[in-house]
């Protein structure tokens, strides 16, 4: 079945002429990178005072104050500033430290004193609200320096300490329901609707994570949305490096490893053992800022170099190449640890910023990865040759386009090109003579009941390609003090390949096990499917400050063509039942989806203030899995009255829908000390899924279709305590309800092959965690010292208990609950400058007390990681180490500022 068609007439005339009023709209500020600051400037009576000139130190951007003291500056970049007022007659000052967020206002007010004669500038610092009561949603954002003192590396490790997120999932949604966006624009890949990039903090300015509902703006998610803003260049040159390098120290015996390994062939008896690696993590960065000297141009580049040996080290004691002579496998390996998982990684970005035209900012950014990765699989410690590794490049880069119209109005245009190369194989050809020679990878049933392999390779060969092309327009129009209206379009046009690229398959050919070659043999050996998939959406949005009430009501239209085919028939999908009605291709259809959303805050008090938020979300499935085995051709060889529970795919899916209701009360009990209680409800519907479709001839065949669904009920509880010294934390408690009829969209299709009743139920998810606490704990002395502590806390996931060896005895899926667990991370810097050099010498221990568990592996039939009820037919499970939480990680390392 072909699965790009060609286009209609009039499809791209259609596309264009959606995109053209999209970006023709009067649209929104840049979403997810700048934000604003306003306020009132008085005299000493607390009158105000008109044609004070405001100014962001450093920067090009400024406001003068109306007749009443109000002033505004709009579009300024995430990130600290110095504000200078002056005013002629009166003492110029200067705050400090004024944070501003994307997509959110700062408020500031000030007074100037009257001075007859020049007076000296007076400097304050600002210090942030510890409660935001002008926010409509639950929004958490960690800027810079706030990222430098905790012990994380990246992205993902920021998001995963905020309140509501589970290991990736928001609020009890599926993997793949959040948008991630870098400088406003999406950098999700369409296969699997996840990030394409991995973000080293150094590059960070500022992360938001928004984990409830969120404006009209952000499209293609349902559960939360994460901005990444870069960060950018100076007019003035400065750089800082960082170095580190660590290891994993742990109590090897109690997680089944020794000392030493020890192999006998003749009985199959094996000691696990391995040394420790303490210098098996190495990582090198170096970041520069300035300007170019070529007009008004300054840059920011970032270059990092990374090495990630993981903990468990195989022993190569066999080769691929042993295959069994006469039964007898004789093991040629050397012997040497080997580490079975890896990352071997280049990364960076570059930013440049130019202001040669009047009131235009012109940006090009690109960001990179290139790695070289494989995951840790026990099955291979005897033969570590054996395990495929994945090779990605991944590479987002494009122009920004801003220009001020004036003091309230201005637009953006964003262009940007994501590109995703992945590849998974054991040798780059599929001709390798190595293939041959060593077979598909094997084990012995005397060892560990075969769950080892002694010879062979993984004959997996897989490729997955992204280009995308992502058009992003935005206009804002500041139309009084108190209103603000956003309107904005985007378009997303995208080449997604994916599938297996050769088949290596072990025949029989003349009386001799021969591995032969099929590639682009449809339908069962087919090439690589590609799709060319359409989205845009346009949103128009209005936000309304008054007297510290806030309004952001929007509304989003969003539009997606799979520019797929479908058959006409699905009970004759292949044309294989003589006399029944043919089938032909069909065009999907475009499908089109209408979100409102509206958040309201208001004042109680100058204290506290309530919030209520509420919004439809909706979000086309990941192609990799809705799109999979597509071609229904090979449902020809379906017989009568049988079933195939080979799922397949259906380019004409359904976006997937959420609607979330949130509410929530913020205080701050002093200057210093604030709470944030948040309650939210999400109704999940048309989740990917799957469904039986019967045929002329009583047989039946699974296919993806919008049928799951969910609910999920909880609230948080957020507490945060900044003192005036050194001391400062926030902990944050998640209780939440997260169930469904399904976990993952093959779990229908799993449990009637398994004999099981597939019809739909409501059972906790996979990721229900009922209690989550996060604890930050900082000690700081800046120019000094820092001791920071993460405390993470859950309580068990959902499994399904088993009442015997092999059976489960008809319990209910995920009726049982896993240990609670707890773990802590720590990181200690101490600064000092030898020779006027601004160094700080770190140390970071992950996993501090070598926690074993933290809601991973438990055997069913016992509940625990620990023991089984039955060693003997869990032997090699209980020889796996993997099955428990990762070791100890300490790593060491040194940083240097250079202003």
């Amino acid at each position: 079945m072909d699965r790009r068609r060609p286009h209609p007439p009039g499809h791209w005339a259609r596309w264009l002429a959606t995109l053209a009023v999209a970006l023709a709209l009067p649209a929104a500020a840049r979403a997810g990178t700048t934000g604003k600051i306003m306020g009132r400037v008085v005299d000493a009576k607390k009158q105000p005072l008109t044609g004070v000139n405001v100014m962001l130190v450093g920067q090009r951007l400024g406001a003068l104050t109306d007749q009443d003291g109000h002033y505004q500056i709009l579009n300024i970049p995430a990130g600290t500033y110095q504000v200078r007022f002056n005013l002629i007659g009166y003492g110029p000052k200067v705050i400090d430290g004024v944070e501003v967020s994307a997509d959110q206002t700062t408020p500031l007010n000030t007074d100037l004193a009257e001075a007859a004669v020049q007076l000296k500038e007076v400097v304050v610092s600002a210090k942030r609200p510890v409660v935001e009561v002008n926010r409509t949603s639950t929004i958490a954002t960690v800027n810079r320096e706030q990222i430098a003192k905790l012990p994380v590396q990246e992205l993902q490790d920021v998001v995963n300490l905020q309140a509501g997120v589970v290991d990736g999932h928001f609020r009890g949604g599926r993997i793949g329901e959040v948008q991630y966006q870098v400088d406003g624009v999406s950098v999700n890949n369409a296969f699997n609707n996840q990030s394409a990039l991995r973000l080293d903090r150094s590059l960070l300015e500022e992360v938001q994570v928004i984990s409830g509902t969120f404006d009209a703006e952000y499209g293609q998610a349902m559960s939360g949305v994460v901005n990444a803003v870069l960060r950018r260049g100076t007019e003035k040159f400065t750089w800082d490096a960082e170095a580190y390098t660590g290891g994993f120290f742990f109590d090897r015996g109690a997680r089944g490893l020794g000392d030493s390994f020890g192999y006998n062939p003749a009985t199959g008896q094996i000691t696990f053992g391995q040394s420790i690696h303490p210098f098996g993590i190495r990582s090198g960065q170096v970041d520069l800022a300035g300007p170019t000297r070529i007009g008004k141009t300054v840059y920011f580049l970032n270059l990092r170099a990374y090495h990630f040996d993981d903990y468990l080290y195989g022993t190569r004691v066999f080769r691929p190449t042993d295959v069994p002579v006469n039964g007898v496998v004789t093991p040629t390996g050397d012997l040497a640890e080997v580490p079975l998982g890896y990352t071997h990684e280049w990364s960076g970005a570059l930013k440049l910023t130019n202001h040669d035209l009047s009131h235009v900012e012109l940006n090009y950014q690109a960001i990179f990865n290139s790695s070289q990765t494989r995951g840790i699989d026990w099955g291979y410690e005897l033969n570590p040759d054996g395990d495929t590794h994945q090779t990605n490049f991944s590479l987002s880069h494009g122009f920004d386009w801003i220009h001020t119209l004036g003091p309230s109005r201005y637009y953006n245009l964003s262009v940007r090109q994501n590109l995703v190369q992945y590849e998974d194989w054991v040798y780059p050809s599929a001709y390798d003579s190595a293939y041959d020679a060593a077979g598909q990878a094997t084990g012995n049933v005397n060892v560990l009941n075969g769950s080892l392999y002694l010879y062979g390779v993984n004959l997996g060969r897989f490729v997955q390609n992204t280009n995308a092309l992502l058009l992003k327009g935005a206009f804002v129009d500041q139309r009084t003090r108190e209103s603000q209206f956003k309107v904005g379009g985007e378009a997303q046009w995208s080449e997604v390949e994916f599938g297996t690229s050769e088949y290596l398959v072990f025949t029989s050919l003349n009386g001799r096990q021969t591995l032969v070659r099929h590639v682009n043999e449809p339908p069962k050996y087919p090439l690589p499917a590609t799709y060319h998939p359409v989205n845009g959406a346009g949103y128009a949005q209005e936000q309304l400050e008054w007297n510290d009430l806030t309004l952001r009501a929007g509304l989003r239209l969003d539009l997606f063509d799979a520019n797929s085919t479908v058959p006409s028939d699905l009970s004759n999908p292949a044309n294989s039942i003589d006399g029944a009605p043919l089938s032909t291709p069909v065009p999907t259809t475009t499908k089109w989806s209408l979100s409102p959303r509206i958040g309201v805050s208001f004042p109680i008090s100058s204290r506290s203030g309530m919030y209520f938020a509420y919004g439809h979300f909706y979000q086309m499935p990941a192609l990799g899995i809705a799109f999979s085995n597509a071609d229904y051709n090979v449902l020809s060889d379906l017989q009568a009255s049988s079933v195939s529970y080979g799922i397949l795919g259906n380019p004409d899916l359904r976006p997937e829908k959420t609607v979330q209701y949130q509410a929530g009360y913020k205080h701050a009990i002093t200057d210093d000390i604030g709470i944030d209680v948040t309650l939210f409800y999400k109704d999940i519907r048309d989740l990917l899924g799957v469904e039986f479709i019967s045929t002329y001839n009583d047989a039946e065949y699974a296919r993806y279709t919008n049928v799951d669904f969910g609910t999920v009920l909880g609230f948080t509880l957020a507490f945060d305590w900044r003192t005036a010294g050194a001391f400062s934390m926030n902990m944050d408690y998640t209780w939440q309800s997260a169930q469904g009829n399904a976990s993952d969209p093959r779990e229908t299709a799993d449990r009637a092959a398994a004999g099981e009743d597939p019809r739909p139920r409501q059972i906790p998810f996979d990721w229900d965690q009922r209690h989550t606490l996060n604890m930050q704990f900082l000690w700081n002395r800046p120019a000094e010292y820092s001791v920071s502590a993460i405390v993470r806390a859950g309580s068990g996931l959902p499994y399904t208990p088993q009442i015997d060896a092999g059976f489960g005895g008809g319990l209910e899926d995920n009726s049982g609950r896993k240990p609670a667990a707890v773990t802590v991370d720590l990181r200690g810097e101490k600064s000092f400058e030898p020779y006027h050099l601004p160094l700080a010498l770190f140390a970071r221990v992950f996993n501090v007390f070598d926690s074993r568990y933290f809601n991973t592996f438990v055997f069913a039939n016992s509940g625990s990681p620990y023991y089984s009820r039955y060693p003997d037919v869990d032997a090699a499970q209980l020889a796996d180490p993997t099955r428990y939480f990762g070791p100890r990680r300490i790593e060491v390392g040194l940083t240097l500022n250079r202003l």
